[in-house]
């Protein structure tokens, strides 16, 4: 991985944990603010539950991602000592 690739994938890792920290800003607000009139129609609570939801999943899924990258950026730097665990030990050793 050249070093230019290396420092966009943590300049986007970065970015990443800025975008789950609004996510949870969002999943965080309440539906039904103590100042409001009470009066909040069943489509407005539905969609307002819809969008939360959706942004905890979508910061789940952002952090599983940001998880799998960071994971490979370890990878690479380690070199290719590690070894591929799909294959059994004959696998392996065989000569192709």
């Amino acid at each position: 991985m050249s070093r230019s690739s290396k420092d966009i994938k943590l300049r986007i890792i970065a970015a990443g944990h800025k975008a789950v920290d609004q996510l949870i800003k969002v999943a965080e607000e309440e539906i039904i603010k103590a100042d409001s009139d009470g009066d909040i129609s069943a489509d407005k609570l539905k969609n307002a539950a819809m969008t939360k939801k959706l942004a905890i999943f979508d910061a789940f899924e952002i952090l599983s991602r940001i998880d799998a990258e960071q994971e490979n950026i370890d990878t690479m730097m380690m070199g290719d000592n590690i070894t591929d665990t799909r294959q059994g030990f004959a696998e392996r050793r065989s000569r192709k």
